[in-house]
Parts: structure tokens; C-alpha cells; sequence
């Protein structure tokens, strides 16, 4: 809404270009300086697309379509005429986004022993901060976890204003039931930017961590993700019983 109410009074964000910031803070050179892990998925992802649009530099871009498509999941789910549809990608760039996004599907196909393995709730949070901090609106993900706590895939399963009625057990557990996962970790965003764990947060922790005894599917933790800030349920607490 902010963008909308500076374009009707007539004020222009400013976007520096990629070649105006320092050197130091440019994709590339942060990559070859400290290697691809230490990049965010907006970073990576302005990488892949080279260039921005009029207005709008490559980072404005890749965050944008990070948040209008749900993050990077999302994004290898669009359709070529998808992302073709969207301002600042013609076919070259939409073709380069997804032959990159498909590189690394067959490559997690290629190799499912080495796949992330979750040891501790910072490593969730250093999956999903970059795509879900800045989105406008609640979503709610679940990821899939074999008997070591690998991950064996994730899914968005709503979004909206977060509530005991809205979010139902069937379809938080369905994949997992589908995979044979060991495990769940949920985890979803505050539109705020507040972290802090509200009593809906609580209460459908619960019935989830309910739900998996029944199921035999273990739920490992609740994540809120905020701006760059995070808040694990499991370590307050919150909605696990004491073990």
C-alpha cells in the first residue's frame, strides 16, 4: 500500500542500480568474496537475472518476485507465461530463472544423501528468514523430514491471518503421510515483523503436536519468522509439553 500512496502523491522510490552500490555490497563480488552460502535467496536469485528494470535495480526485482510468488518455491512453480507476465522479465530472463530453478531440483533428485539436515532451530531459521521475512501477508509452511531430520521437501499450505480453525491438521499432515516423513517442523511468518508467538500461534501448535503423536509423525518445532528476527516455540516452551 505504501508504493501505491507514494506513486498517487507523485514521489519516485529511488533504486540505485547494482553498479552505483559499494563493491563490497554487490551479489557477485559478495559471492566471490565469501561463497554462494552467504548470500540471500534475493542475492542469488539477482545473480541469475543480471539486470534490473527501469525503476527498479536487479536486488528490488528478485525481492519482489521472491514476495509476489510465496519465495523461491513458488517461483519454480510458475508457469514460463507465469513469470514472462511479470514487469522486468521477458523470455530470457524467465527462461534463465527456471532452467536454474530446475538445475537445482534434479540435483537435490540427484542426491538425497545430501540433504540439509536440520540440528538445530537456527537451521531453519537460516532456510526460510531470507524468503519469508518480508512477505505481506501470514504463510504457513511445513517441512518434511526423514528419521535423521533431513529434509526431504517442503509446502506452503496457507495463507492469511493465522487461526485455530483455518489451519486444518489434514492438510498440514497429508504430504507427510504421503512421503512416510519421520518428522514436521512448521514454521510461518509475522507480516509485522514481530516474532513474538501470539496465543492463536500457541494453540495451533498444539493441536499439531496432538495430531502427529496420533499420526506417529513428530512435530520438532513451530517457527515464527519476523524481520530478520525468529522465535522458536519448542525452545519457549510454547505448545510442547515438557518432555
Amino acid at each position: 500500500m505504501a508504493a501505491n500512496n507514494e506513486a498517487d502523491n507523485g514521489i519516485e522510490l529511488y533504486h540505485p542500480t547494482i553498479k552505483e552500490l559499494p563493491l563490497p555490497e554487490r551479489p557477485r563480488e559478495r559471492l566471490a568474496r565469501l561463497g554462494p552460502s552467504a548470500l540471500s535467496t534475493a542475492e542469488l536469485l539477482a545473480i541469475v537475472l543480471r539486470t534490473g528494470v527501469g525503476g527498479e535495480n536487479v536486488l528490488a526485482l528478485a525481492s519482489r518476485l521472491l514476495a509476489r510468488h510465496g519465495g523461491v518455491a513458488g517461483l519454480a512453480r510458475a508457469s514460463l507465461s507465469e513469470l514472462m507476465a511479470e514487469r522486468g522479465l521477458g523470455l530470457a530472463k524467465a527462461a534463465q530463472l527456471q532452467a536454474a530453478l530446475e538445475l537445482g531440483r534434479r540435483l537435490t533428485l540427484a542426491a538425497p544423501g545430501e540433504r540439509f539436515q536440520i540440528r538445530t532451530p537456527a537451521d531453519v531459521a537460516t532456510m526460510l528468514m531470507a524468503e519469508m521475512s518480508y512477505l505481506e501477508q501470514e504463510h504457513f509452511w511445513v517441512l518434511f523430514l526423514d528419521t535423521r531430520n533431513r529434509v526431504l521437501g517442503s509446502e506452503e499450505v496457507y495463507k492469511g491471518s493465522l487461526n485455530q480453525s483455518q489451519v486444518r491438521v489434514g492438510e498440514v499432515f497429508r504430504e507427510a503421510v504421503r512421503r512416510n516423513c519421520a518428522a514436521v517442523i512448521v514454521a510461518h511468518n509475522h507480516p509485522s515483523g514481530d516474532p513474538a508467538p501470539s496465543p492463536e500461534d500457541v494453540a495451533v501448535t498444539r493441536d499439531l503436536v496432538a495430531a502427529g503423536k496420533l499420526l506417529g509423525i513428530e512435530v520438532l518445532d513451530h517457527l515464527v519468522i519476523g524481520q530478520q528476527r525468529w522465535v522458536s516455540l519448542r525452545e519457549r516452551g510454547l505448545g510442547f509439553e515438557p518432555a
